[in-house]
């Protein structure tokens, strides 16, 4: 019986060579957008990376960019209000989108900051993938569910990328998949496989350097 929504294969010597090259090349802070009029011009393919609050999204895009602190780790859930646009060589963008769920900030700064998270996902044409991260610890939570309907919506094809593999142990982290998998069931815009990832122990950046290197 085939899984739905198995574990992506690791990439040949080929792919991960290009994943290895486009992340090893310049990856440059453009901007933080703050309103839809601020974005860069959509001359290039872009991927997005979007989570709740203290998923571990700042330690994952280190990790793939092999950069200490090139997105803003920080113990205060959301911390980054802005949409973070980075340059990831010559022609892609590598966008760190605001945290979503719970945030220590104002209520109003934090419906600001979702009415523009909105507004960028049904908006942007030259999104071709958005990376949903899931904490491995917890699955799918209320709040995941309310962005991958948003993405379903705006037709935003998006990929779930599992963090912080490495703190469950191998039985628990299976039921955890489980649940995944079933909610992914419900979201048609949802690619069919899953990307698991520890940003401590380097599980998973490989295979997604070559997933991002392969979208154009």
């Amino acid at each position: 019986m085939t899984i739905p929504f198995p574990l992506v294969e690791p990439p040949d010597d080929a792919t991960r060579e290009k994943g290895r090259l486009l992340f090893a090349g310049p990856v440059d802070f453009v901007k933080g957008v703050v309103a839809m009029e601020g974005l860069p011009p959509p001359d290039r393919a872009e991927v997005c990376f979007a989570g709740r609050s203290n998923v571990g999204k700042s330690s994952l895009i280190n990790a793939l960019t092999g950069r200490k602190n090139i997105a803003r780790a920080s113990n205060t859930p959301g911390r980054t209000q802005e949409i973070n646009y980075f340059t990831l060589g010559d022609d892609h963008y590598l966008v760190d989108l605001p945290g979503y769920g719970f945030a220590e900030a104002p209520v109003a700064v934090v419906a600001k900051w979702q009415r523009l998270l909105k507004a960028y996902l049904a908006g942007r044409q030259t999104l071709r993938r958005a990376f949903v991260l899931i904490d491995t610890r917890h699955g799918i939570k209320a709040v995941d569910e309310e962005i991958l309907t948003l993405l379903d919506r705006s037709a935003v094809t998006f990929q779930v990328v599992m963090t912080k593999a490495d703190k469950v142990k191998a039985a628990d982290r299976e039921k955890v998949l489980a649940q995944v998998r079933a909610a992914l069931q419900k979201h048609p815009a949802a690619y069919p496989e899953i990307v698991l990832t520890s940003s401590e122990k380097g599980d998973g950046i490989e295979t997604l350097r070559a997933i991002v290197a392969g979208i154009g």
